[in-house]
């Protein structure tokens, strides 16, 4: 038998001593509860839990104890497909899943099955781990060994450029952490192995959990007593595997923390500069963070990281996903780790393993609200780029580890035609269905919950052109953007979109409406090409400089609308864009087929490392002439973490699986690249001095004032000659 999930002790075995040596628990008293808010709500007396499942038949909720016994409460109480209940004297640290009951049709998109304990959608916390068990998956594994759903390269990815999304580019399925076990993947345990116990009625193996069940009354005086289970036979088309023990489990937290009067600097727009940073990769080998702090939320609060922060004129920090997701076996079994995290299926909890203290799971909450009061008492802005587009159950082959458990059709898009299949814009294995009110509702309120509840700044919204999309195509007028528009709350803060995915018309770069800000991909192409020498690209050059007014000024928005970037997370770093032309992934695994071949990329002569001083030099100028470019244009300038010291991935441009010192921050380059990172600082400072610099209006080359002849703006050759026609096809630079 497989060992239980981390913290939980191997249950008593049906049969054995314990089952006539163990008195019976407690009862628990079971009171109605209310409908919303859904998830487990704990209010210093007890917990409300409810759970929504349109197609559920019944709802078990589960309570599990430290040593990983079961107890099943029925909830009765049923208000608008929501599910509830409320337990006086049940607090903070209690675990906890739902089973939910109901049809299991995958051909009609429906996949209830009750031996699976489901994680709750809007849990605040999260224990343990998946171990890849074949309990996870609702079909018998060896059986579907026949290639449906496994990509058709492992390592593909999607990176959108200024001609629209490439066919394979970063981040999407497996070069983002997403190949998941439903990727095709098949765990190497016979998914018969159960060891022939008997099974509950609902198709639980008892000797797998030793569970005790449990019904009641919803009233005051009712009490929940263990008791057989009732519910309906399973399917026999089931596995009938419980997967408790082999998954995670939601967790109680106690909400309550003091703030010390916190609030959001609130800088605005046009005096924003924004770091991308990721927790883990900022902090791992930092020398003046303490080591048992070093990857945490903890430690990326430490006085050592806001100090540098604060000395190059870093205003927001944007970081790489923290909502908590999933650590995927296949990565696992190569020696790899999802690194990035962009296979989220918590969206109101922080990463557990970020936290400096991961056996105790709601620590994490309360150390991120920390690390946000710190960010906050240095005048630094926290956003999180969060990812609705999609979750970590993958496709039709995945896990069923909870929304595909509860309700599949409402969570997910499904194929109208075949709905055993997923919709995929995002090259993942499924996308989000935002056009359901529940799931649209489900983004909103984890969006609430964070800058409520966790004080964040702003949003970076993953592939954000499928959260936008109606039937099939992008809707400026979806709902989506209609209901972000009109809350009192989202529409108050920091929203940048990613502006496209991988589905047809997913390229969106300009189009988002008026209060978005947006990842600027025509920027970032423009000045990689500029220089590099492309020809025909001084024009174009030259509009992205004044804040792209041909993607924004059109809708009614101002230059601040185009986040302006050369390097992200995804693709190289600034100085390995100026020593590699090609792609050197083989730490992945998977061939240096994955990742972004046209990188836009000039190695100065030389395929990576070189003592030539020659090109160091050349390559020192290039790396300051990008920087330059990036803190001068007009726009919000986005610096990714380590281009300020030069930090390199030594030609990985797709380190979604490498948390390893390939992709973390080497803070012995600061020191060894003094002169950038001064340069980096002085670049920043200049910007932050000249409010001509960073405009909140596009130029229109019209006098400045009333009878003065200076024009807001004037293009001059080198020899201080105005440009004409010719000159700007020059392709002088």
């Amino acid at each position: 038998m497989d060992a239980p999930s981390a913290g939980l002790t191997e249950p008593a075995q049906p049969g054995g001593p314990a089952d006539t040596t163990d008195p019976e628990p407690p009862p628990i008293q079971v009171w109605p509860g209310t409908p919303y808010p859904l998830g487990a709500t704990y209010d210093g007396a007890g917990t409300n839990f409810s759970l929504f499942s349109e197609v559920a038949n019944a709802v078990d909720l589960c309570l599990i104890e430290s040593d990983g016994t079961e107890r099943r409460i029925r909830l009765e109480e049923v208000d608008g497909y929501c599910w509830h209940c409320y337990l006086p004297n049940v607090g903070p640290g209690q675990f906890y899943g739902f089973r939910v009951h109901g049809p299991y049709d995958p051909p009609a998109g429906l996949r209830c099955d009750p031996s699976k304990l489901l994680l709750d959608p809007y849990g605040k916390a999260f224990h343990g781990d998946f171990d890849g068990d074949a309990s996870l998956f609702s079909y018998p594994l060896p059986d579907r060994h026949d290639g449906v759903g496994v990509p058709s390269e492992p390592g593909e990815s999607i990176e959108a450029t200024s001609d629209g999304p490439s066919t394979p580019a970063t981040e999407t399925g497996p070069p983002r952490g997403n190949a998941e076990p439903g990727d095709g993947y098949a765990p190497t345990k016979d998914a018969a192995d159960t060891g022939g116990a008997p099974a509950l009625s609902d198709g639980t193996p008892d000797e797998v959990t030793g569970a005790r069940t449990s019904s009641a009354e919803t009233s005051p005086e009712a009490m929940a007593e263990p008791a057989p289970a009732t519910d309906e036979p399973a399917d026999p088309a089931l596995p009938q595997l419980n997967s408790l023990g082999h998954t995670m489990l939601s967790v109680v937290i106690n909400p309550y923390f003091d703030w010390q009067n916190d609030h959001s600097p609130g800088h605005p727009y046009h005096q924003t500069i924004i770091y991308e940073a990721h927790v883990k990769g900022m902090t791992a080998t930092h020398p003046d963070v303490p080591a048992q702090l070093r990857g945490t939320y903890a430690g990326l609060c430490h006085p050592a990281i806001i100090d540098h922060l604060k000395e190059l004129g870093v205003t927001a920090i944007e970081l790489m996903p923290v909502h908590q997701f999933m650590q995927d076996t296949v990565l696992r079994d190569q020696g790899l780790r999802n690194y990035w995290g962009y296979n989220t299926f918590g969206f109101l909890a922080p990463h557990i393993e970020y936290a400096s203290n991961p056996d105790r799971p709601a620590s994490a909450v309360t150390e991120f609200k920390a690390m946000v009061r710190e960010f906050h008492k240095a005048g630094i802005e926290v956003i999180l780029d969060v990812v609705y587009n999609h979750t970590a159950e993958g496709n039709h082959m995945g896990p069923t580890i909870s929304f595909r458990g509860i309700d599949n059709r409402a969570y997910y898009r499904v194929v109208e035609d075949n709905r055993e299949m997923y919709m995929d814009y995002t090259g993942t294995g499924n996308s989000l269905n935002a056009r359901h009110p529940h799931t649209l509702q489900l983004i909103m309120d984890s969006l609430r919950y964070w800058i409520l509840e966790m004080h964040v700044d702003g949003f970076r919204f993953d592939l954000a052109s499928t959260l936008a999309r109606e039937l099939h195509d992008v809707d400026r007028l979806s709902a989506f953007f209609d209901i972000v528009q009109q809350d009192p709350v989202i529409s108050q803060v920091k929203l940048i979109a990613e502006p496209w995915d991988i589905g047809e018309g997913g390229y969106q770069v300009g189009n988002f409406p008026p209060q978005w800000t947006e990842w600027n991909g025509k920027y970032r192409d423009t000045v990689r090409d500029y220089w590099r020498g492309e020809p025909a690209t001084l024009g174009e050059f030259a509009s992205r400089l004044t804040g792209s007014s041909d993607l924004y000024e059109a809708t009614g928005r101002r230059p601040l609308a185009s986040i302006n970037f050369v390097t992200a997370h995804d693709g190289f770093t600034l100085r390995d864009l100026v020593s590699y032309n090609e792609k050197h992934n083989e730490a992945n695994g998977e061939g240096n087929r994955d990742g972004e071949s046209h990188n836009r990329s000039w190695n100065c002569g030389v395929e990576g490392p070189t003592d030539d001083p020659d090109i160091l030099e050349l390559r020192a100028r290039q790396q300051r002439n990008v920087l330059a470019t990036l803190f001068l244009s007009q726009g919000t300038p986005m610096l990714a973490h380590g281009d300020e010291i030069g930090r390199t991935q030594h030609g990985n441009n797709n380190v979604y699986c490498q948390d390893s010192p390939l992709a973390w921050m080497d803070w012995s380059l600061a020191e060894k690249n003094c002169d950038l990172l001064t340069f980096t600082r002085k670049a920043i400072a200049l910007r932050t001095k000249h409010p001509v610099l960073r405009r909140r209006r596009f130029f229109a080359g019209v006098p400045i004032r009333w009878g003065d002849q200076t024009l807001d703006i004037a293009w001059l050759t080198p020899a201080g000659q105005e440009m004409t026609t010719d000159d700007w096809h020059s392709g002088f630079g």
